[in-house]
């Protein structure tokens, strides 16, 4: 716990400030909660010689009163509001120090995790760091000093009694650490269940048309239904805990009471304590154990924190499997030479996706890629990409081994077409722009006419300003096609890769986006993989794919003429 708060404190450093005053503010806070006691204890004392009580002295104790508790309320003031500004500027500078990581790490990381289980990391785990920030970590500071100086205090009245009444405190720490310990791991499980729940929740909604297309609303509820059950178990346990917990301590704490009531009053009948020192007593005892009492809500507050950010912490640790070397320079913009040398790669131990690849592009030609579906060829692209990196051999962009090459500088060379378009929720206008968002209105509406996609935008309720909602699901699929092509007509890097961009449509459409492949094709090094024949049939050279390795490769005609496997496909259908 004491590791996790201090790793958490060096990023929290920007607030150190807030979190001083809040501390500073407190301290006031507890030092004039002492006050009260002892001014009605003096006015008590003051009451049994009525003869020396004047209107005067009791003027002075209410003022006194007056002050201290206008003075309290205004620390009270400042601890709070600079608490929660730190707190909340520290969640936010967490939310995005864990987003800022989440584009870092590759594609790997992302493999076998759900978006829901993420995004919970993302703001359910930080969004649990203000908890901890602004309220129990205040609150444990302020109880410690409070039960400090209720101590000197109850051993300036009466050091005997002082003691006595202290009795119940070492068994409200063991119980309070006993509680404490199965405490923790119900509510780290409580983080991980509501992170799964967001990810059946996130998958089920961007699944929503499937769902109802295969009738299958019983059952993904059902299974929610399952993981709610769990969520709300340990819950349930979580909290049975702190039941036990709060009177435990409640009643332990009590016992202070009762020796003060049984013993005081003993010392008060033999004349060896004031009645004003036992009203002092009491009132301070009430100080001393009211914050022993609030330590189960503080342990529960610290515990749900805690949780969270270890989890963030997780994140921040992740060290992505593709590296950007310290010395990396950038490449400005390329001529567009690729080259794959010797290249193997595979996803998990034992499983060869590419093995031994070789293979060159030059500038401003077109090397195409067929095969078998998981024959590697989406792999090469990523490969290009560096999403990943491969376990030996080297991919070079003009002469250069990408992995000497900045990120950014690398990707800025490379347009991409996929079949699967992502789309975001925003205008067709924001779409095509994300290609390169310095352009002019102009060159937008140019690369729409480029891809042949002005017409149908046009056409739309507000043309270019024309909302397409989520993933794009007011397009249909070759409109999607046709914006993704006008982004990479836009954004003009001189390597263009094309991983199956017109599987997915009509003939019509299809020769739609073929020619505005062709229009942006020219004087690019262009990457395509395809199933349709006429998508490859007029590159420049034809790599054939077999169980990861290069089976054949030349041009259509070329490959036609040796009668080997490219012949059979092309025999068997036009399109694969």
């Amino acid at each position: 716990m004491i590791k996790t708060i201090r790793r958490l404190m060096r990023y929290a450093k920007p607030w150190h400030k807030n979190m001083a005053a809040t501390v500073f503010s407190l301290l006031a806070v507890s030092f004039l909660g002492l006050v009260t006691p002892a001014a009605v204890r003096c006015l008590t004392a003051a009451l049994s010689d009525m003869d020396s009580m004047t209107t005067g002295k009791l003027l002075t104790f209410a003022l006194v009163l007056f002050g201290t508790y206008l003075l309290r309320a205004v620390f009270r003031f400042v601890a709070q509001y600079e608490a929660h500004v730190g707190a909340w500027s520290f969640v936010g500078h967490m939310l995005l120090l864990t987003y800022d990581k989440l584009q870092k790490l590759s594609l790997k990381f992302y493999s076998d995790k759900q978006t829901g289980e993420i995004m919970s990391r993302a703001i359910n785990d930080t969004r649990n760091l203000e908890q901890l920030f602004a309220h129990a970590l205040p609150d444990l500071i302020s109880n410690v000093i409070t039960i400090a100086g209720v101590s000197v205090m109850l051993f300036t009245i009466n050091a005997k009694l002082a003691a006595l009444t202290l009795i119940p405190l070492p068994f409200v720490f063991y119980v309070s650490s006993l509680f404490s310990k199965k405490i923790a791991p119900l509510f780290r499980k409580n983080q991980e269940l509501l992170a799964e729940i967001n990810a059946d929740v996130q998958d089920n909604i961007s699944g929503i048309k499937e769902i109802q297309a295969f009738a299958r609303e019983t059952q993904t509820y059902e299974r929610l239904q399952e993981t709610a059950k769990r969520y709300v178990a340990a819950n349930i346990r979580a909290n049975f805990a702190n039941a036990l917990l709060n009177p435990s301590i409640e009643f332990l704490t009590s016992m202070g009471s009762v020796i003060v009531m049984g013993l005081g009053g003993a010392l008060a009948m033999h004349g060896q304590l004031q009645a004003a020192d036992i009203v002092g007593f009491f009132m301070y005892l009430s100080l001393f154990f009211t914050p022993l009492q609030t330590f189960a809500r503080i342990v529960e507050d610290i515990q749900t924190g805690l949780s969270g950010g270890q989890r963030v912490l997780e994140i921040l640790d992740t060290e992505s499997d593709v590296q950007e070397s310290p010395d990396a320079r950038a490449i400005g913009i390329a001529a567009g030479d690729i080259a794959f040398r010797n290249v193997t790669f595979s996803y998990k131990d034992g499983e060869t996706v590419l093995d031994n690849i070789s293979f060159t592009a030059d500038r401003g030609k077109t090397v195409a890629f067929v095969g078998a579906t998981g024959v590697g060829k989406t792999t090469i692209v990523s490969l290009l990409e560096r999403f990943y990196d491969p376990d030996s051999g080297s991919v070079l962009l003009d002469g250069q081994d990408i992995r000497e090459l900045t990120l950014h500088s690398l990707r800025s060379n490379i347009s991409i077409v996929l079949q699967d378009v992502f789309l975001f929720n925003g205008t067709v206008y924001d779409n095509i722009a994300y290609g390169n968002p310095n352009a002019t209105r102009e060159q937008v509406i140019a690369a729409s006419k480029a891809a042949h996609a002005d017409d149908f935008i046009k056409d739309m309720p507000d043309g270019y300003e024309t909302k397409i909602g989520e993933r794009g699901t007011k397009l249909s699929g070759g409109q999607k096609q046709r914006i993704a092509i006008a982004r990479a007509v836009l954004r003009n890097t001189p390597v263009l890769i094309l991983d199956e961009a017109t599987s997915a449509v009509d003939n019509e459409t299809e020769a739609l986006i073929q020619d505005a492949i062709n229009n942006i094709s020219r004087n690019r090094t262009v990457i395509v993989i395809a199933h349709r024949l006429t998508t490859v049939m007029h590159a420049d050279e034809i790599i054939v794919l077999e169980k990861g390795r290069i089976a054949e490769r030349g041009t259509h005609r070329q490959l036609l003429e040796k009668n080997g496997i490219y012949a059979g496909l092309c025999g068997a259908v036009r399109t694969w």
